[in-house]
């Protein structure tokens, strides 16, 4: 033997295992107040502020992205129906 080190087993994320219990009650309580998030998104909002993300500047860069969607949304689908109103033109 050389005495090296054999390499530690690869985790997914922070313990992993201890953090699905909580993310599942995060996730209920989030269905409750009707947040929208899934068990993905609600994770990873979680591990941002864990890591020090400030959670309110997290939750306006939250809603800021939502609006930012549905302005997008919204574009797109007026879009559709003017471009099926407009008939082909000849030339």
């Amino acid at each position: 033997m050389d005495g090296a080190q054999p390499a530690p087993p690869a985790r997914q994320g922070p313990h992993l295992l201890t953090q699905l219990p909580r993310v599942a009650v995060l996730f209920d309580i989030s269905r409750l107040l009707q947040t929208g998030l899934d068990r993905e998104e609600l994770s990873t909002l979680v591990g941002l502020t864990e890591n020090g993300v400030n959670p309110e500047a997290l939750a306006t860069v939250v809603k800021e992205l939502r609006r930012e969607s549905a302005q997008l949304r919204a574009a797109e689908s007026a879009a559709g129906r003017n471009a099926a109103a407009d008939p082909p033109s000849r030339t």
